[in-house]
């Protein structure tokens, strides 16, 4: 595979997940770490990802700021916070975890509802802040550089005392059959303790994502209570997910 190919792919797949490990890339590229680090390392110098300590990160992730040009996919991440907010009710409590997809949801979240919003993001809690009739409350907890998402024991104690109509996610990967995972098993823990204190889980997620797993599980698909996608809830790629129980949208 030649050099521009190998960039390519690395931009394929940080863009898709967010932050990838290089040795997840070197397997699929069936090369080096070695090699897949010199690669990163020149992407980074070009301004195209950033590097950090055993993988890379997309400059969207990496600075959520709302420099909308360069969150991947921003088009079918619109959709899909359409879809979601059709779901809230004036008065609901509800927690919204991180990432690019639940951030262009909290954008949409329409200024004359009144809501109770936990979340563990940074630009998220600046963006509900917006919101006159939102009560935004930021659950604290280690913040990582890169995404500006709480995790660590503080912000799990902190979720265990909430019981909210409605937790938001998204994900790294999720298959129908073996449910949401990660590769960074401090966000697992973190999901998972979003799920257990809401009474029904949306999972946001684009559909480039579907039927792909990595090391660590988040949860079984029977834990998601909705799933939306950019998709038709009829769409062929969506009947597995559809027969799993989960309500797709």
């Amino acid at each position: 595979m030649l050099k521009e190919e190998r960039h390519q792919l690395i931009l394929n797949e940080v863009a898709l997940h967010n932050r990838v490990l290089l040795a997840d890339i070197a397997e699929v590229l069936n090369v080096s770490v070695d090699t897949v680090r010199r690669d990163v390392i020149q992407l980074d110098t070009e301004k195209k990802l950033k590097k950090v300590h055993g993988g890379a990160v997309s400059l969207a992730y990496a600075n959520n700021t709302g420099e909308q040009t360069k969150v991947y996919a921003i088009e079918k991440k619109r959709i899909i916070a359409k879809k979601a907010v059709q779901l809230l009710r004036n008065g609901n409590i509800i927690i919204i975890h991180g990432g690019t997809t639940c951030l262009e949801f909290a954008r949409n979240i329409p200024e004359k509802m009144s809501l109770t919003c936990f979340t563990l993001s940074l630009p998220i809690a600046i963006e509900l802040c917006k919101k006159p009739k939102l009560e935004v409350i930021f659950l604290g907890g280690t913040i990582a550089k890169e995404s500006q998402i709480a995790s660590g024991g503080q912000a799990i104690h902190n979720l265990s005392k909430i019981n909210a109509d409605y937790g938001f996610i998204g994900t790294g990967y999720v298959d129908a059959n073996y449910g949401l995972t990660e590769f960074d098993w401090e966000s697992v823990q973190v999901k998972n303790a979003v799920i257990q204190a809401s009474k029904s889980t949306v999972l946001l997620t684009i559909s480039e994502k579907l039927n792909s797993r990595n090391r660590y599980k988040t949860c079984e698909m029977s834990d998601i209570t909705t799933m939306i996608t950019e998709l038709e809830p009829t769409a062929n790629i969506l009947e597995d997910f559809r027969n799993t129980g989960v309500d797709v949208v």
